[in-house]
C-alpha cells in the first residue's frame, strides 16, 4: 500500500508565476517559501458568479431542497446550493458551478476530493472486508494504530520528545489507541477513561474501594471557546450558551477557565479535578492558539494533583500545524495523558481514535468501553493510507511551503484593510483564522466569497476559518486571497 501512496500528487507543489495571478509578476515581494506576493490587493472578482438569490434556484435545485426540508431534521443552516462531485482542491455543485473548497469539510479532506488513492483503498478493503465488529481481530486496525504511537514516538507528542522511539517490551508500546466513529466519539471515550482513572487514583490514596460514594474526584476542567463535540458529556465541556442552553441539565462537575490565564490554574484544577481538556488550537471556537507556557503551567498543575490532561486536537492535528500533533513542537512536559483525532484521518471516511499513555490505558480492561463500527477494517485501512501519504516527508514540507506563501498572503490583509481586520492573523500552518472588528461580517465574508466560487467558514464570534486541504497548492491559494481581498474591498464599500 505504501508503494501505491508514493505515487500521488500534490494538487500544485510550486506553482508557476502565472498560475499566482498576473498582478504578481512584476513584484519584488516574496514570501519565505520565495513565492511573489502581490503590492495592492486583487479587485478582479467583486462581481458575483455563483448568484444564491431565490431567482437563481433552479427548478432542479428546488426539488432537491424541498426533498430536504420535507424529511431531514433541520439543524443546519445551509445556503441554496447542492453539491454534485469534487475533485482535488475543487468541488462542483449539481449546476455545474465550480467552487475552490478552502474549508476541506471543516478540517476534514486532507487530500482534497476524489483522491485515486483513497478510491482505490476503499474499494479493494469494501470488497474484501468490510465490517467485523470488535467481536473479532483483523489486520487493519493494528497497523493504524502502530503507525499513529510511531509517528508520535518519531515527531514528538504524549510524553515523547522527538526522535523518541519504544521498541514493544513485555507486550506493549508506551502507549495504546481505541478506535471511535468520531471526534465526539473519540473525547467521550476520553472523557471515560479520565474519570476511570481519577476514581482509581483516589481510591489509592485513601484507601478506600473506587466505588465508594465518598469518591469525589470526578471533576472535569474545560475552557471558554472550545468545542469539544455535540453528545451529552463531550456538549458539557462545550461552553457555548448557544450549544448547551437548549439541553441543560448537562452532566455537573465541570468547571470553566479561560485560554492562557496561568495565575488561574491553581484554583481552577484541584484535588476533586479528574480531568482536564484543552484544544492546543480552538478551532471552532475562533483560532485561538494556547501559549506554551501556559500548557506547561497547565500539565505541571495537573500532576500536582493527579488529573488525566486531554488534548483535543481533532482540528489542528495531523499535520494541520505542518507538525503530527500541535503539541509536538512543544517541550515534553507540556504533553497530554490523551491525544485525541479524527476529522482528517481517513479523508472523510468516519473515524476517530483516542491515543493514551500506558499508565492511563492500563485501568481499562475487557468490558469498560466499546463501540460497534470503531476501528473497522474500512476505516482502519483508509486511515493507515492517509496517514502514509500525510507522513511523507515531501509532503510535510510542501506543507510548510504552502503555510508560508498563506501566512504572507494573509498579513498582507490585516495590512490593506486595517478598517476591518485585526492586527494579528491567527493559528499556524494551515489552520488559520482572520478576526474581524465588527462581528457581522465574518459570515458576510463567507456569502460574498461563495457567491464568486470560494468555500469559507466562520469561527467564533468574529473569526473567517481557512483551514484547506493539506495537499492544497500555491496557486490555490494565490487565487483563495484574490478573491477574498476583492471581498474585503466589497465588504469596505458597503
Amino acid at each position: 500500500m505504501r508503494a501505491f501512496t508514493r505515487q500521488a500528487k500534490r494538487t500544485l507543489v510550486r506553482p508557476t508565476r502565472h498560475g499566482l495571478g498576473v498582478r504578481c509578476m512584476g513584484s519584488e515581494a516574496s514570501s519565505r517559501s520565495g513565492l511573489p506576493l502581490p503590492t495592492a490587493p486583487s479587485k478582479r472578482y467583486t462581481a458575483v458568479t455563483h448568484p444564491e438569490d431565490s431567482a437563481s434556484v433552479t427548478p432542479a435545485v428546488k426539488e432537491i431542497l424541498d426533498r430536504s426540508n420535507a424529511y431531514i431534521l433541520p439543524v443546519y443552516a445551509r445556503p441554496p446550493i447542492v453539491m454534485a462531485k469534487g475533485k482535488g482542491a475543487y468541488i462542483w455543485d449539481v449546476e455545474g458551478r465550480q467552487y475552490l473548497d478552502f474549508s476541506a469539510g471543516i478540517a476534514v479532506n486532507a487530500l482534497g476530493h476524489g483522491d485515486e488513492g483513497v478510491v482505490q483503498v476503499m474499494r479493494e478493503t469494501a470488497s474484501t472486508l468490510l465490517h467485523t465488529s470488535n467481536v473479532y481481530h483483523h489486520e487493519h486496525a493494528g497497523k493504524l494504530a502502530e503507525l499513529l504511537i510511531q509517528l508520535t514516538q518519531a515527531e514528538g507528542g504524549l510524553g515523547w520528545a522527538p526522535g523518541s522511539a519504544h521498541p514493544v517490551a513485555n507486550g506493549t508500546s508506551g502507549a495504546k489507541v481505541f478506535f471511535s466513529n468520531s471526534g465526539t466519539e473519540a473525547n467521550e471515550g476520553a472523557l471515560k477513561v479520565a474519570r476511570k482513572v481519577g476514581k482509581e487514583r483516589w481510591a489509592k490514596a485513601t484507601g478506600k474501594a473506587w466505588d465508594d460514594p465518598a469518591c469525589d474526584k470526578v471533576e472535569i476542567v474545560c475552557f471558554e471557546r472550545g468545542f469539544h463535540g455535540r453528545s451529552m458529556g463531550a456538549l458539557s465541556v462545550t461552553t457555548n450558551p448557544k450549544y448547551q442552553k437548549p439541553f441543560l441539565p448537562l452532566i455537573p462537575g465541570v468547571r470553566v477557565g479561560q485560554l492562557n490565564d496561568t495565575a488561574a490554574l491553581d484554583g481552577l484544577v484541584g484535588e476533586k479535578t479528574c480531568a482536564v481538556i484543552v484544544e492546543p488550537i480552538q478551532g471552532e471556537g475562533g483560532i485561538n492558539v494556547a501559549e506554551v507556557d501556559w500548557l506547561r503551567a497547565l500539565r505541571k498543575r495537573c500532576d500536582e494533583v493527579g488529573a488525566v490532561l486531554i488534548y483535543d486536537e481533532i482540528q489542528c492535528g495531523l499535520y494541520r500545524t505542518g507538525k503530527l500533533w500541535a503539541h509536538s513542537s512543544v517541550p515534553a512536559d507540556a504533553h497530554p495523558d490523551i491525544v485525541t483525532t479524527a476529522k482528517p484521518l481517513a479523508n472523510g471516511y468516519p473515524i476517530g481514535a483516542v491515543l493514551l499513555r500506558d499508565n492511563i490505558a492500563e485501568v481499562m480492561t475487557a468490558g469498560t468501553h466499546g463501540t460497534t463500527f470503531g476501528g473497522s477494517p474500512l476505516a482502519c485501512a483508509l486511515g493507515y493510507h492517509v496517514l502514509s501519504r500525510l507522513s511523507d516527508k515531501a509532503f510535510v514540507a510542501s506543507i510548510e511551503e504552502t503555510s508560508d506563501y498563506l501566512e504572507a498572503r494573509l498579513e498582507l490583509l490585516t495590512k490593506w484593510f486595517p478598517n476591518i481586520l485585526e492586527e494579528q492573523v491567527r493559528g499556524r500552518g494551515l489552520i488559520r483564522g482572520l478576526g474581524f472588528k465588527n462581528h457581522a461580517h465574518p459570515g458576510r465574508l463567507v456569502e460574498l466569497a461563495r457567491e464568486r466560487g470560494v468555500l469559507l467558514l466562520t469561527a467564533g464570534a468574529n473569526v473567517v476559518r481557512l483551514v484547506p486541504s493539506l495537499n492544497i497548492g500555491a496557486g490555490e491559494v494565490g487565487h483563495a486571497m484574490d478573491v477574498v481581498e476583492s471581498c474585503l474591498g466589497v465588504l469596505s464599500a458597503e
